[in-house]
């Protein structure tokens, strides 16, 4: 029988050779030579075949004039920026300089790249110029638009940052939200046209994954227009440039900065809402601090122990008239008292949750915890929507909230994490949407969904936890329990019995040693 060859995908084999380069330089520092480097690679690529049309067109005088690339959203790029330049002086010392100095050319001559590229970074980390010399060739095998169809450079992108988010793991991997809930957001919420808003961007990965919603469901790119913020500068950098190379036009703000302390985007109205914020955040405000700020309006002021309530209030102070928001949040804020209790109870009161979506553990890099997926909605009243190709009838669910627990979903991948396949996603978000559409289709599931109206929300004394709605099956209704607990109770005895005289064993070779026991 023939030997069955497994073949690597590139953007395996890629980060396979990169990592072994990595050395002693930490995952969350090499992520941005990495990452910084594709994105050259792919600027220059880009560069150099917008240069060869202008030449076959027989206007060679135009390839050194930046205006002529800008016109085809290309990035210009002088001599010393290209990566033939950085290949060429691989081997030379000032490796590094050379670098730094290449991405903030690229910068200078781009202002769509204001504060996207890493800035003195390869000098500052002083990574071995063996090493770096080795990378840029591994870099260099990547041909980042030999096949348009499938955006390879887009997706070793996204492949490595999953690899470091991966790599990092508790703690340090909250720039990215792990790609299948990401694609659950966008098909549950469908961000067709309009605005879209991310207040925690971290690399921009629900940006990325609307516009390829979009795509897929053949609708246009150019209908939506994207708004984020992003607190941590590496990681502002990581967003812009993740977008830049997928051609996605984005205002994230004029600088990395705290959602709440400094909003980018004060008087914004979207129509999608797409976040993954930190879970139960600390100390987010200080004592008397954001006590009166207008995205509480209407509501009581989320307590400054615990920052949920406050990414919920920024995000229902951004929807539209008929905007849908679909995030993440740990699984406390759907029940407790004080404060949150208030502003949960004027939720639902004002009609505002739509859905409430437990997801299984371990779905995370950053914990191994379950999790809320909650879905707000400004309208969930009977109307007409065009969505992509199709109209779609919605029926009047204002006093009513669906609960769906996921936690018997999923299947596992790198070993100790699970994540959502196509086919789940789809069998998934069909239930939410035909019971958006379809109340005579649509039906209670033990163990999976329920349709809970508001009166029945009111009695659990405006709780959100799912297991109070959803049916569960007695597993146990036959099993005799007498039976059971007493062979358990033997089995424990029998087991205190070898534990007993493997220990009488043991002391007596210790004895046998010449030790006194």
């Amino acid at each position: 029988m023939a030997k069955q060859v497994i073949t690597k995908s590139i953007e395996e084999s890629l980060w396979q050779a990169c990592d072994k380069l990595r050395g002693s330089v930490e995952s969350s520092e090499y992520k941005h030579v990495v990452l910084g480097l594709i994105f050259l690679k792919f600027a220059s690529d880009k560069f150099e075949e917008r240069r060869e049309e202008l030449i076959e067109e027989g206007q060679e005088k135009y390839v050194e004039m930046k205006d002529f690339y800008n016109m085809k959203n290309v990035f210009f790029l002088n001599e010393t920026s290209r990566w033939n330049y950085i290949k060429t002086n691989a081997k030379q010392d000032d490796l590094a300089l050379k670098i730094d100095t290449a991405l903030h050319q690229i910068e200078k001559n781009n202002p769509a790249l204001k504060g996207a590229l890493p800035d003195n970074y390869f000098s500052r980390l002083g990574l071995d110029k063996t090493k770096l010399a080795s990378l840029i060739d591994q870099i260099s095998e990547i041909n980042t638009i030999a096949d348009k169809q499938n955006d390879i450079v887009g997706r070793v992108y996204e492949y490595f940052l999953a690899k470091f988010a991966i790599k990092e793991g508790k703690g340090k991997g909250e720039f990215y939200t792990p790609k299948s809930i990401v694609n659950l957001i966008a098909e549950l919420i469908e961000p067709y046209q309009g605005i879209i808003y991310d207040p925690a961007c971290g690399s921009g990965g629900m940006f990325v994954q609307s516009v390829k919603f979009i795509e897929n469901h053949y609708g246009n790119k150019k209908e939506v227009s994207v708004y984020g913020q992003e607190y941590t500068n590496t990681t502002y950098k990581l967003a812009k440039m993740n977008l830049a190379i997928r051609g996605i036009s984005a205002n994230l703000g004029e600088k990395a900065a705290d959602t709440f302390g400094a909003d980018q985007h004060p008087d914004l109205k979207a129509d999608f809402i797409m976040a993954n914020p930190p879970f139960n955040q600390k100390d987010w405000r200080g004592k008397d601090q954001l006590t009166d700020d207008p995205r509480w309006q209407g509501y009581d002021v989320p307590p400054k122990s615990n920052a949920n309530y406050g990414w919920i209030l920024n995000m229902v102070s951004k929807l539209s008239d008929n905007g849908v928001a679909g995030f993440i949040l740990a699984n406390g804020a759907l029940s407790g008292g004080g404060e949150e209790y208030k502003i949960r109870k004027k939720l639902i009161e004002n009609n505002l949750v739509e859905a409430i979506i437990i997801l299984p553990r371990n779905m995370f890099y950053t914990t191994d915890i379950s999790v809320t997926l909650w879905v707000l909605n400004k309208n969930k009243t009977e109307k007409t929507v065009s969505k992509g190709t199709e109209t779609r009838n919605y029926r009047n669910r204002e006093n009513e909230i669906l609960f769906m627990d996921l936690r018997q979903k999923g299947e596992p991948f790198e070993k100790k994490y699970i994540q959502f396949n196509n086919t789940q996603i789809e069998d998934i978000t069909n239930s939410f949407h035909t019971w958006q559409t379809d109340k005579e289709s649509f039906e209670n599931i033990p163990e999976y969904c329920y349709s809970a109206t508001k009166e029945e929300v009111i009695k659990k004394d405006y709780s959100l936890v799912p297991s109070k709605y959803i049916e569960f099956v007695n597993r146990d209704e036959n099993i005799d329990f007498d039976t059971k607990m007493k062979g358990l109770q033997t089995e424990l005895k029998d087991l205190l019995v070898q534990e007993e005289t493997s220990k009488v064993d043991l002391q007596n070779v210790f004895k046998s040693l010449g030790y006194d026991l």
